[in-house]
């Protein structure tokens, strides 16, 4: 591939030409100049019509556990007979292949389920990825023995979820999640115990937007509800007490004194407690 002429030869007055790096006379041969760096495009076109820039495949990620540096045979669509056969073959050999062990199969399965449950959850990307290292550091202590993927599966994304102060209650996990209340349950101690996660009581106030969405009050009424939340804090009543419980009990005493008609049962199913949990920190907060 070769340019239009650049000046002439210092030797015989040629015309000068480009040829890939270098730059050659076109009449004596000579290499008057070299330049080893391609000013092409960095990228090459797998595309049939050429307009396709990408060079590389998905960006790594930790919720799978390659990494996602796996090869994939992709499912063609124009081969035709013992192709298209010969190529299913090769493609269910290669998938199992990718996968070497039990210990790997475990991991296969339960980042598949964490990818799953942040789905439903709708928790962000950060979190599928650190409940993924979460679950497997478990497995390298050795934490599984005994225990049910799913249930460590949700306990790492619960667990995620208690380190980032991201509000998640156990029942609304479990409400998504293939395992029992008692499997996450008894999954998030070990983890807890035997990893040491940095987690701390949630404050209630990280429950009132999503819970004054679901029953669908004014931000007046949230922000009245925050103000209860800090005024119970002050007073000692969120300690010892389930955080989404004084979340919904703030959210009910703001909407009772802005006249707004809802019932403790509402407030409380949305916050997945009972009606005597609310109505005990409604109380104290009234209490004058």
């Amino acid at each position: 591939m070769s340019s239009a002429s650049a000046g002439s030869c210092p030797e015989c007055d040629g015309h000068l030409r480009r040829e890939r790096t270098e730059t050659v006379c076109g009449s004596c041969g000579l290499v008057v100049s070299e330049d080893a760096i391609d000013r092409g495009p960095e990228w090459r076109s797998f595309a049939e019509d050429g307009s396709d820039p990408r060079r590389t495949g998905a960006p790594l990620t930790r919720s799978r556990h390659d990494r996602g540096l796996s090869t994939e045979i992709g499912y063609a669509t124009r081969l035709k007979g013992r192709k298209r056969r010969r190529v299913a073959r090769m493609r269910r050999h290669h998938d199992r292949a990718k996968i070497g062990s039990k210990t790997e199969r475990n991991r296969v399965y339960a980042f598949t389920e964490i990818r799953r449950l942040t789905g439903a959850l709708q928790l962000p990307d950060h979190v599928r990825d650190r409940s993924c290292v979460l679950f497997e550091s478990a497995q390298n202590e050795d934490l599984l023995r005994g225990r049910s993927l799913e249930g460590f599966a949700a306990a790492a994304v619960y667990a995620t979820c208690r380190v980032g102060g991201i509000s998640r209650t156990v029942g609304e996990v479990t409400e998504h999640a293939r395992a029992t209340r008692a499997e996450l349950r008894a999954a998030y101690d070990a983890l807890n115990r035997e990893l040491g996660l940095p987690t701390g009581p949630i404050d209630p106030r990280e429950y009132l937007a999503r819970f004054a969405t679901e029953l669908d009050l004014p931000a007046s009424v949230e922000r009245r509800a925050r103000e209860l939340g800090v005024e119970a804090a002050e007073r000692g009543l969120v300690s010892g007490r389930n955080p989404a419980g004084v979340a919904a009990a703030c959210l009910y005493t703001a909407a009772d004194e802005a006249g707004r008609s809802i019932t403790q049962r509402r407030v409380a199913d949305v916050a997945g407690v009972t009606p005597v949990t609310l109505r005990s920190t409604h109380y104290d907060l009234t209490d004058d």
